[in-house]
C-alpha cells in the first residue's frame, strides 16, 4: 500500500481541509426546498437569468456568490451596468499567454472598462480563468491603429469630460516617470508589452507619458502581468472610485 505524503497527511490530521469548496453544488442539493428558477413551465417562479446547466450541475466558476447560477452574458450585462472604470489596457504582441490570461484577469478584478490585444498573435486563456467571458476583448492589428482609434473615441473636443485623457505606457526606459509620483488621469489607455523587449518604439513615441514602476532589487522587470495589476490598481487607488454594490 502506497504511504501517505507526510504534507497530506499532516493537513488531515488539522483543522485545515486539503482542498476548500469552491461556489455551490446542484441547485436542487444547495436550496432542497426552493423551486428551480429555470423551469419555462413555472411562471411563478422562472427567472430568464438563470443558466440551466448551472442550476442542474452545480456552479464552481470564479466568480462572486451575487452571481451563482447566472448566465455570462447576465453578469456581463450587471458589470456594465454597474459602471465599469474609466480606463481601459492594452498589451502589445506578447508571447507569454500565460501573462496576458493573468492581465486579462486583473482587467476584470479592477473593473477595466476595455481590453485591448495588438497583433496577430493568439493567446492561451487558462491564465484568465475564464474572466475573459466577462470582459470586454478587442482584437486591434496594430498599435498605431489602437492609439489613433482610442483618442478619436477620447476627443476633448466632441466631449468634455475627456479633457484630461491620455495614452500611458507603462515601461522602464530612460526619461520615464515613478509611478508612485504619477497622478493617473481619470481617462487614459495603459499600454503594455512583453516582459524582455517591452513596448515597441511606435507605442513609446505615440503616447502621452511614460510610467515605471520603481524596483529595488537586482532583476530589470517584475513578471508583465504582475506590473498590469499594479498599474491598474494604482489608478484605482488614486481615484477612488467604488464599484456600485
Amino acid at each position: 500500500m502506497r504511504q501517505m505524503h507526510p504534507v497530506t497527511q499532516a493537513a488531515l490530521e488539522s483543522d485545515e481541509p486539503v482542498w476548500r469548496e469552491v461556489g455551490l453544488g446542484p441547485w436542487a442539493e444547495v436550496y432542497p426546498h426552493r423551486p428551480r428558477p429555470d423551469r419555462r413551465g413555472d411562471p411563478a417562479n422562472f427567472d430568464e437569468r438563470y443558466d440551466t446547466e448551472l442550476i442542474e450541475h452545480g456552479d464552481r466558476r470564479n466568480v462572486l456568490d451575487r452571481y451563482r447560477y447566472l448566465s455570462v452574458e447576465v453578469i456581463k450585462q450587471d458589470l456594465d451596468q454597474r459602471g465599469r472604470h474609466s480606463f481601459d489596457v492594452a498589451v502589445e504582441n506578447w508571447t507569454h499567454d500565460f501573462n496576458l490570461g493573468s492581465m486579462v484577469r486583473s482587467a476584470n478584478a479592477f473593473g477595466a472598462g476595455r481590453v485591448y490585444i495588438v497583433g496577430p498573435h493568439k493567446w492561451n486563456r487558462r491564465g484568465s480563468l475564464m474572466t475573459e467571458l466577462y470582459q470586454h476583448v478587442e482584437h486591434v492589428p496594430t498599435i498605431e491603429s489602437l492609439i489613433t482609434q482610442w483618442k478619436q473615441e477620447h476627443n476633448p473636443a466632441l466631449d468634455a469630460k475627456y479633457a484630461d485623457a491620455k495614452v500611458i505606457a507603462m515601461d522602464i526606459v530612460p526619461g520615464s516617470i515613478p509611478l508612485e509620483t504619477y497622478q493617473f488621469p481619470q481617462h487614459c489607455l495603459l499600454l503594455f508589452g512583453a516582459e524582455g523587449p517591452g513596448l515597441s518604439s511606435a507605442a513609446l513615441e505615440m503616447a502621452d507619458d511614460v510610467v515605471h514602476i520603481s524596483q529595488y532589487g537586482s532583476v530589470r522587470s517584475i513578471n508583465a502581468g504582475a506590473a498590469a495589476a499594479v498599474s491598474m490598481h494604482a489608478w484605482v487607488a488614486q481615484h477612488g472610485v467604488p464599484m456600485q454594490s
